[in-house]
């Protein structure tokens, strides 16, 4: 099963989502992988507590492989880093890929990570991390995967913009991937007890968007979860955050189970 967690506007919590999902599926019995596309590198600073240029081995050396033909190349399997956490592996960002992009967008090299995942073995779920920008990297990510995760912040810039992304999402299934599914809208930062966020997702449900039932709650906890580098199950396995995390991988895990990678 692979999934891409994609929104193009920033700050909605894509990174923080997909390690945490990610971080249950393994810890769940699951062999995962997470990728993480994005040059600013919060997956890989979140599941290796380093900073990407420090790494060896990242997604610049992948889509180095894919722009310079070579009999040498390691292919996918190559870039993948064993993190903290017993069946949890990454392929790391580093900020050089950000430099790759016109290359690979100019010689149309999209279907290249699709290609790469499909030809991975031994991996039950992969979760994709994405740039918050529909680019190179983001179109990838949605041609490689069988699902769409969409984080949503809870205002009204994120809700203008949501009505966009779900218009892209359409275009990529309909001209390059027509097995793509949303699979939900995750409401993150949801505050409970304030009329703004309610109101904005039962206009939101009553328009028939797909929003999932599990809301993710605001909490310093996932803010020093970052500072230790520990996803919440690793960090504060009884927490409120912890156990919406835990809501949402069985909400999410029930809605595909035929789908494989």
């Amino acid at each position: 099963m692979r999934r891409v967690i994609f929104n193009q506007k920033g700050g909605v919590g894509k990174s923080t989502i997909t390690c945490n999902l990610a971080a249950i599926s393994a810890a769940s019995g699951n062999r995962t992988l997470v990728i993480d596309l994005d040059s600013q590198g919060n997956s890989t600073r979140y599941l290796m507590g380093t900073d990407p240029n420090e790494l060896q081995n990242t997604l610049a050396g992948f889509f180095k492989e894919i722009l310079t033909f070579s009999f040498n190349n390691k292919g996918a399997a190559g870039y993948i880093h064993q993190t903290p956490f017993e069946r949890l592996f990454l392929m790391p960002a580093h900020p050089d890929i950000e430099e790759q992009q016109g290359k690979l967008e100019s010689r149309y090299k999209m279907f290249k990570l699709k290609e790469a995942l499909q030809a991975l073995d031994g991996f039950d779920h992969i979760y994709i991390d994405t740039p918050p920008a529909l680019n190179f990297f983001t179109r990838s990510a949605l041609i490689a995967a069988n699902a769409c995760l969409i984080p949503f912040d809870c205002d009204d810039f994120s809700r203008q913009a949501l009505y966009a992304l779900m218009n892209n999402v359409q275009e990529i299934q309909e001209d390059h991937n027509k097995n793509l599914k949303i699979e939900g809208i995750i409401v993150n930062q949801f505050q409970s007890r304030a009329r703004l966020p309610n109101l904005l997702v039962k206009e939101l449900i009553n328009e028939g968007l797909p929003i999932l039932e599990t809301f993710i709650s605001p909490s310093i906890r996932i803010r020093e979860s970052h500072q230790y580098a520990k996803p919440m199950i690793h960090f504060d396995p009884h927490h409120k955050l912890t156990k919406e995390y835990h809501a949402l991988y069985q909400l999410i895990a029930k809605s595909n189970p035929d789908i494989t990678t």
